[in-house]
């Protein structure tokens, strides 16, 4: 701990402290969270839930733990440092926020708890407090309570702050999965918009009374496995048909409520994942899905970018050698449009196409046969070319290549493009900038898994 000056305490809770500091050697401000229980060896230190979940994270969207160290019996986490949690923002905030802000960070939490939940973890303690902000970033934060997916049960019955907490968790379920962190999720969204909790009760009770007045009572065909805990535990719902959600975060758009609504189901097997939700309409304005997040449904193909061009191009010749001059004169006019700015080399090698025009067919075959294979970079977004692809398959890759305009990029009369999403990651194309829509119809209702500790 010689290497970091503690400079100012900026957060207390029940396990530990946690502090700005700055490293001595690099300047590098971090957060050190200094817990209160003492520990006698690295055994005991290593196995902590928040360091052998953190240990597998490496996410934009999750903060990063750099170092761990015990001294003097006492154990200290290295975070990387973020200006400020959720709710202080919430809190101090005047004027409701931005639809756009709001979309921005969900887009960013959900796609952290798909990395999360696909890694094999659930959080279970998602609360404004928990998400950590630094301008227009949001990361995920204290993993405390964060257990495996296919850890054996029974789970402990208190996990998140009441606020956030899934009505199976409430009504103490042994057997709940990481929808529990949608649930958490739809109630900060909506905490998000009316910068006022969606569900402040006072206790357990109270909690599933105000949860019962807002999306009304659980019924047999909305969540036959609640009725169920409520008899194990002797538990009565109230009863209301609760109320319109619409009117009570009248800020919210009509996906947005759509999907906090979602979220907020009673049954856990009816709230969607996280990479689900990336695929709701209310995201369809963000910029990109990471394709594992993507669904399975057929994709309308896209262009290919110059690396795949780049590799096609030799087959294609060889295949159709008295094409080329077109498809090279196709691809360049392409080129112009795409960067106005290289006129000057787009018309020599115009001019160059014109001059291999004139040469005569049999020396211009003979310089096909001698061109090889050249293939894409290894930073092409495209990867590497399937070898196993059939002439066919080349031959129409070759003639869309021919015949493929590219509308977007006219001049659309001084029309300005929608604002692009500042997700976690930066994600770019050689190609141009690339707006993905959702490929599918979101599903309201989806199937229950057969394992329920699994989600």
């Amino acid at each position: 701990m010689e290497r970091y000056k503690l400079i100012k305490e900026v957060g207390d809770g029940t396990f530990g402290s946690v502090w700005r500091a700055i490293n001595k050697l690099s300047g590098e401000v971090v957060a050190i969270k200094k817990m209160k229980k003492k520990y006698y060896s690295w055994e005991e230190c290593v196995n902590l839930r928040e360091v052998k979940s953190l240990r597998k994270m490496n996410h934009p969207n999750i903060v990063k733990l750099k170092e761990v160290i015990r001294e003097n019996d006492i154990l200290y986490f290295v975070f990387e440092y973020m200006e400020y949690n959720l709710y202080q923002l919430i809190k101090d905030r005047e004027k409701l926020f931005s639809e756009a802000e709001i979309r921005n960070w969900c887009f960013q939490l959900f796609q952290g708890l798909a990395y999360l939940h696909r890694r094999g973890y659930f959080h279970r303690d998602l609360k404004p407090e928990n998400l950590l902000v630094t301008k227009h970033l949001i990361k995920i934060a204290d993993f405390g309570l964060a257990r495996e997916i296919n850890s054996q049960p029974p789970y402990t019955e208190y996990v998140s702050t009441r606020w956030y907490r899934a009505p199976e968790v409430l009504l103490q379920s042994y057997l709940y999965s990481s929808k529990v962190d949608m649930w958490a999720m739809g109630a900060i969204m909506a905490e998000l918009f009316t910068l006022h909790p969606l569900f402040p009760g006072t206790s357990e009770a109270d909690e599933i009374y105000k949860i019962c007045n807002i999306i009304g009572s659980p019924t047999k065909d909305s969540w036959a496995d609640g009725l169920s805990l409520a008899n194990a535990i002797n538990y009565q719902f109230p009863q209301s048909v609760g109320v319109n959600l619409s009117a009570l975060v009248p800020s919210a758009s009509e996906d947005a409520v759509n999907l906090i609504k979602l979220l907020c189901s009673w049954d856990p097997c009816k709230r969607p994942t996280a990479g689900e939700a990336l695929q709701h309409p209310f995201f369809q304005s963000c910029f990109y899905v990471p394709p594992t997040l993507r669904s399975k449904a057929p994709v309308t193909r896209t262009p290919p970018s110059a690396g795949t061009k780049a590799a096609l191009e030799p087959q294609f010749t060889r295949r159709h050698p008295g094409a080329l001059s077109n498809t090279k004169v196709t691809r360049i006019s392409l080129a112009s449009r795409l960067n106005p700015t290289l006129s000057t080399g787009v018309q020599r090698k115009l001019d160059l196409v014109n001059q291999d025009a004139s040469r005569n067919e049999n020396s211009f075959k003979g310089a096909i046969k001698q061109q090889k294979y050249r293939p894409p970079g290894r930073k092409s977004p495209t990867g590497v070319i399937n070898k196993g692809r059939s002439a066919r398959r080349v031959s129409d890759a070759g003639d869309k290549l021919a015949s493929m305009t590219i509308g977007s990029h006219k001049q659309n009369g001084g029309q300005a493009k929608p604002p692009a999403m500042r997700a976690g990651v930066q994600w770019s194309g050689e190609s141009g900038d690339m707006f993905l829509r959702p490929t599918h119809q979101f599903q309201t209702g989806r199937s229950c898994y057969t394992r329920k500790v699994a989600g």
